[in-house]
């Protein structure tokens, strides 16, 4: 872990995680809460949490495509994974490694 946060693709692939892990909480196990049983409060809390690292994760997948001299190609997949369920684990196994 140590090693990762010395890179700014470490960084990213981190928030990416966490942010993928966050937005299928909400999808699975939050949004059935507020819809099935009648319980808002886990996914206003999540809700939040997840927007904050969506926000970083664009923020750091900007910082990567001019640190890295991505192309569009690449940068427009890695951003397209964070609204896509399980997008992000798919965008470290693949472009981030």
């Amino acid at each position: 872990m140590n090693e990762l946060l010395k890179t700014q693709l470490g960084r990213l692939r981190i928030i990416g995680f966490v942010e993928g892990v966050s937005f299928l909480v909400i999808l699975f196990v939050t949004m059935p809460l507020k819809y099935i049983w009648n319980m808002p409060e886990p996914n206003k809390f999540f809700g939040m949490a997840h927007g904050l690292l969506f926000i970083l994760y664009v923020l750091m997948v900007i910082q990567a495509k001019i640190e890295y001299n991505w192309g569009g190609k690449k940068t427009f997949l890695a951003l397209l994974a964070s609204i896509v369920p399980f997008g992000t684990f798919w965008a470290d196994k693949k472009l981030f490694r």
